[in-house]
C-alpha cells in the first residue's frame, strides 16, 4: 500500500461508533495525525445490529453528562460533516408503577435538569393523550423525555467517519491489528498485516473484542480486560396501520419510545411497526466458556433466535400496548453485547499502561458513543477531562475482576438493566472475592456485607430477627432494619468504644534518597514530619482535586502513603508515572498484606490498657508509633476517621484474628461502614469521588488549609490555584443542616436559592450525634456564608437546609480528638 502510514500520533484499534467518535474528537481537538484500524468494514461489530437508542437518563452524573452531550451532537452532526442521518428525537416515556420508581424518576429528572435537559414527569391520564395505544390503569406516574429518540447506527458512524477525513485522518479498512510492541521511550509499534505504525499512544476500542485485545498489552504491564459477552435480542414487527394512521394524522412523528423499566423492555416505532427489545433475567451469556470459544472474526453475523427466554415478556409487552399483538413478526436480532461488571464502559488510561488508553466494552455504545470519543480525546491531549468521569475509568477495578467474576456480574447487571440502585442495596453475584482475616468473625457477630474494590466489608450488625433480605433494602428512605442498629453503633463509638474491620486499605511505601522532595513535588500539602500522620492533597495542572492521601512519615527518605481501597490502581499511577528516571525512588503495593483495625471513642484508650498495650497512649494526635498490643507488634496511628479519641492498629495480616479478639473481649463494640459514613459526615471529612472530584478545584473544596503555595516546589496545579486565590472561587464547599424527610440528600442532588439552582450536593446522610440530616455540598460562592437558608431537593421535594459554620457539626473544636 502506496498511502499505508508509518507513523501516527494514536492508533485507535477498532471502527465502531465509538473508534471512529474518538478519532473524529481527536481531530476536533487538533490532532489531526491519527490512525483507525478495522479488521472488517466499519461497524462490523456491536454498531452493525445496534438497535440504536439515544437516550439521556441516567442516575450516574457522568453518564448522564455523556449521553447529554451525545444528544447534541448528533442533532448537529449531520449538517456539520455534510452527511445525511437519520436521527429522531421522537421523545420517550417511562413507565412507573411505584413509589419507590417516581422517587427515581424525580432524582433523574432533577439531574436532568440541572444539566439543561427538560424532563417532564406525566400523570397517567396526560400520558393516554400523547400515547393512545397505551394502557395506563396501573401507572403512578411518566417521566417523559424530550431528547430522547434513536438514530442509524452505521449512518451514525460514516458521518463521524468522514467527519475525521475531511479533517486529515486515516481510517484502513480490512486492515486488522495483530499486536503492538512497546518501544524503551514508551511509544509504540501497531502490528498490522500490511506494515507497522510507530504511534505515540495506542487506543483499545475494539468492543466485543477488547479483551483479546488488552491481552497484547500484558508484556507491558497490563491486565485482562474486565468484560463479557451477552446474547442480546431484540424484535421487529410487521407494520401496523393504526400506527402509520397516527403518524400520519400527527405531521409524520413518530411515537414516543417506552420502556417499561419494571417488566424491562423498550418497545420503539420502527417504520410502522414495532421494536420491542428485552432485558431478560434468564438471560444468555456467549463466549464464555472452552465450548463456546470467541471466533476469530464474527463480523457481520448473530446467533440464531431463542424467543423462548423472552417470550413472558413479548407477552407483558402485549398487554401493556395491545396494539402490538395485531402484528406478526418481521425479524429478530440477536447479537453480541459487551459488558463490564457494572454495565458501565472502560474509558481512560489502561491500568498499568503507559501511553495507552481504552474506550471499550459498551453496553450502550450508541448513546454514549459521542460523548465517549469527546472524553478519550481529553483524556489523551490534555491529560485530564472535562467533568469527572470516575464511573467509567477502567482502574475503578483492580485484581479481583477475574473470568467467573466478570460472567456472573455481567448476567447480573443485564438481568436487572433498568433495576432501582437503592442505596442501602448490595447486588449478590460474585461476592467474597476477597476477604479480611477476621472476615469470618464479623459475619457470625451480624455483620452485613458490602463490597469495596473487592473487600467485604460490614455495613451493619444485625441482631437476631432483623430482616437483612435484599427485600428489605428497596427504598431510597434511611428507614429499614438497619436504622437502629446503625444509631446504637453511632452511640456506642460517641459514649464508649467501636471497633470496625477496615481491610483493603490501598497502602504504598516510598523510599529512598531525596524521597520528601520528590513527594513535595507532587502534592500540593506539606509533608508531616517524622512521627507524624497528615492528609495530602494532589491536584491537577487545573488545581482541581485529584485525590487525598494520608502520608505517614518515618524520615525524609520513607513514607507510607494510605489511600480509599477503590483508588488503589489510580493513586498507584500517579505515583508510578513520576517516579524519577533514575530508579533512586522505590515504591511498592503493601495493600493485600496489612489490615486496619479502627478502634475510637471516649473510653478507647481503657480499650488499649485492658489490653495491656505496650505503648504511649498519650501520645498527641496524628502521630503514630511502634506498639505491642495483646502481645502483638503493630503500629499505632493515633487519628479517627468517626471523629472520636481513637487509634487506627496496622498490622500484618496474619495478626489480625488475635488483634481484633482482643479488642472484642477487652469491650470495644463491632461498627460498620454506615454508623463510619454518618460519623465522619458530622466531622465535614470528606469523602473520594464524591466530595473530593475533578469536578472541583481544591479551593472551591474548601481545602485551602492543605495547600502550601507558599513552599518551593512547584507541584502540578500550583500556578492555577494561586490564580484561582487571587480571582476568588466562584464555588465554594458548605455544610447543610437539611429538614429532610424519610430520605437524606443522594450524590449530587440539586440545591436551589429561590427558583435558581445554585449548586449540588456531594453527600449525604443522617448525624446520629447531632441528630440531624446533613449534606456536604458546592454552592455559588456568595451563598456559602452561615445561615444562608437554601433549599435541597431530594427524590422530588425541596426540604429547608441551611449553611452552617465553617467548622464540624459534631465536636466543632476537636477536642474529643484531641483528649
Amino acid at each position: 500500500m502506496s498511502d499505508f502510514p508509518s507513523k501516527a500520533r494514536v492508533v485507535i484499534i477498532g471502527g465502531g461508533v465509538v473508534g471512529t467518535s474518538s478519532l473524529y474528537h481527536l481531530a476536533k481537538k487538533g490532532w489531526t495525525d491519527c490512525v483507525l484500524l478495522e479488521k472488517n468494514e466499519l461497524t462490523a461489530g456491536s454498531t452493525w445490529h445496534a438497535a440504536g437508542n439515544v437516550p439521556t437518563f441516567s442516575t450516574s452524573w457522568a453518564i448522564m453528562n455523556m449521553q447529554r452531550y451525545s444528544t447534541e451532537l448528533y442533532a448537529r452532526l449531520g449538517d456539520e460533516v455534510d452527511y445525511p442521518m437519520g436521527y429522531h428525537q421522537s421523545g420517550s416515556i417511562r413507565l412507573a408503577r411505584s413509589k419507590e420508581r417516581v422517587q427515581e424518576f424525580e432524582r433523574a429528572l432533577s439531574m436532568g435538569r440541572y444539566q439543561g435537559i427538560p424532563m417532564e414527569l406525566w400523570t397517567p391520564e396526560e400520558t393516554k393523550e400523547r400515547y393512545p395505544f397505551l394502557e395506563t390503569h396501573d401507572l403512578e406516574a411518566v417521566l417523559y423525555d424530550p431528547t430522547d429518540g434513536d438514530i442509524d447506527p452505521a449512518q451514525l458512524t460514516q458521518a463521524l467517519a468522514k467527519g475525521a477525513r475531511d479533517m486529515g485522518q486515516k481510517i484502513l479498512r480490512f486492515c486488522p491489528a495483530t499486536g503492538v510492541t512497546q518501544k524503551e521511550d514508551k511509544t509504540w509499534i501497531v502490528h498490522t498485516d500490511k506494515g507497522e505504525i510507530a504511534c505515540d499512544y495506542v487506543v483499545n476500542a475494539a468492543g466485543y473484542y477488547a479483551q483479546r485485545v488488552g491481552e497484547w498489552f500484558k508484556p507491558y504491564g497490563g491486565r485482562t480486560v474486565p468484560m463479557m459477552v451477552m446474547s442480546h435480542q431484540y424484535l421487529l414487527t410487521e407494520e401496523i396501520p393504526e400506527i402509520e394512521g397516527w403518524s400520519k394524522a400527527n405531521g409524520g412523528k413518530k411515537l414516543p419510545l417506552l420502556r417499561d423499566v419494571d417488566i424491562s423492555y423498550y418497545l420503539r416505532q420502527e417504520k410502522h411497526g414495532y421494536n420491542l427489545g428485552p432485558y431478560e433475567p434468564n438471560c444468555k451469556a456467549h463466549w464464555e466458556t472452552d465450548a463456546d470459544p470467541m471466533p476469530d472474526d464474527f463480523s457481520f453475523q448473530l446467533w440464531s433466535d431463542d424467543l423462548d427466554r423472552i417470550e413472558d415478556i413479548v407477552t407483558d409487552a402485549m398487554e401493556r400496548v395491545p396494539l402490538m399483538a395485531t402484528s406478526g413478526i418481521s425479524r429478530v436480532i440477536n447479537g453480541p453485547i459487551p459488558y463490564a461488571p457494572d454495565g458501565l464502559p472502560l474509558i481512560g488510561p489502561m491500568p498499568g499502561v503507559e501511553n495507552a488508553f481504552e474506550n471499550c466494552v459498551f453496553t450502550f455504545g450508541i448513546a454514549q458513543g459521542g460523548g465517549a470519543g469527546k472524553v478519550l480525546a481529553e483524556w489523551i491531549v490534555d491529560g485530564h477531562t472535562e467533568w469527572d468521569m470516575w464511573a467509567v475509568d477502567p482502574r475503578r477495578y483492580t485484581d479481583y475482576t477475574d473470568h467467573d467474576y466478570c460472567v456472573k456480574k455481567g448476567m447480573e447487571v443485564y438481568g436487572n438493566e433498568y433495576a432501582m440502585h437503592f442505596p442501602h442495596h448490595e447486588w449478590p453475584a460474585a461476592r467474597d472475592k476477597k476477604l479480611s482475616p477476621v472476615h469470618d468473625r464479623v459475619v457470625a457477630s451480624g455483620g452485613v456485607m458490602g463490597a469495596y474494590n473487592g473487600w467485604e466489608r460490614a455495613n451493619w450488625f444485625a441482631k437476631d430477627g432483623d430482616d437483612t433480605s435484599l427485600a428489605a433494602t428497596h427504598t431510597w428512605g434511611r428507614s429499614g432494619p438497619w436504622e437502629q442498629r446503625v444509631k446504637e453503633e453511632c452511640e456506642a463509638v460517641r459514649d464508649h468504644c467501636g471497633v470496625l474491620d477496615l481491610p483493603g486499605f490501598s497502602r504504598f511505601r516510598v523510599k529512598g534518597k531525596g524521597a520528601a522532595e520528590w513527594l513535595n513535588g507532587l502534592t500540593a500539602s506539606r509533608l508531616p514530619s517524622p512521627g507524624r500522620v497528615g492528609l495530602a492533597y494532589f491536584s491537577d495542572e487545573r488545581g482541581r482535586i485529584v485525590t487525598e492521601m494520608s502520608v505517614f512519615t518515618y524520615s525524609d527518605e520513607e513514607f507510607t502513603l494510605i489511600t480509599a481501597a477503590t483508588a488503589q490502581w489510580h493513586d498507584s499511577e500517579i505515583l508510578r508515572n513520576a517516579l524519577p528516571a533514575d530508579g533512586s525512588i522505590e515504591l511498592t503495593d503493601h495493600t493485600r498484606e496489612y489490615n486496619c483495625l479502627i478502634v475510637t471513642g471516649p473510653k478507647s484508650r481503657d480499650i488499649f490498657e485492658a489490653m495491656g498495650a505496650e505503648a504511649d497512649l498519650q501520645a498527641k494526635w496524628l502521630t503514630f508509633q511502634d506498639a505491642t498490643v495483646a502481645g502483638i507488634a503493630c503500629k499505632l496511628a493515633r487519628v479517627s476517621f468517626a471523629g472520636e479519641l481513637g487509634w487506627e492498629i496496622h498490622a500484618p495480616m496474619a495478626e489480625m484474628p488475635a488483634l481484633y479478639d482482643a479488642v472484642i473481649a477487652a469491650g470495644a463494640k463491632p461498627f460498620g461502614m454506615y454508623a463510619l459514613n454518618s460519623l465522619r459526615l458530622e466531622k465535614g471529612y470528606r469523602a473520594w469521588k464524591g466530595d473530593l472530584s475533578t469536578d472541583y478545584s481544591l479551593l472551591e473544596g474548601g481545602l485551602e488549609r492543605f495547600v502550601k503555595l507558599d513552599k518551593p516546589q512547584v507541584f502540578p496545579g500550583k500556578a492555577a490555584i494561586q490564580s484561582e486565590k487571587q480571582q476568588g472561587v466562584k464555588k465554594s464547599f458548605v455544610t447543610l443542616k437539611v429538614d429532610a424527610g424519610e430520605a437524606d440528600a443522594p450524590y449530587m442532588s440539586c440545591i436551589w436559592h429561590g427558583s435558581k439552582i445554585v449548586g449540588e450536593t456531594t453527600s449525604g446522610g443522617w448525624g446520629y450525634r447531632v441528630n440531624a440530616s446533613i449534606a456536604l455540598g458546592m454552592v455559588t460562592a456568595e451563598l456559602a456564608a452561615p445561615g444562608t437558608e437554601l433549599e435541597v431537593e431530594i427524590y422530588g421535594a425541596k426540604h429547608h437546609a441551611v449553611v452552617q459554620e465553617d467548622q464540624p457539626m459534631w465536636d466543632p473544636n476537636n477536642e474529643r480528638l484531641r483528649a
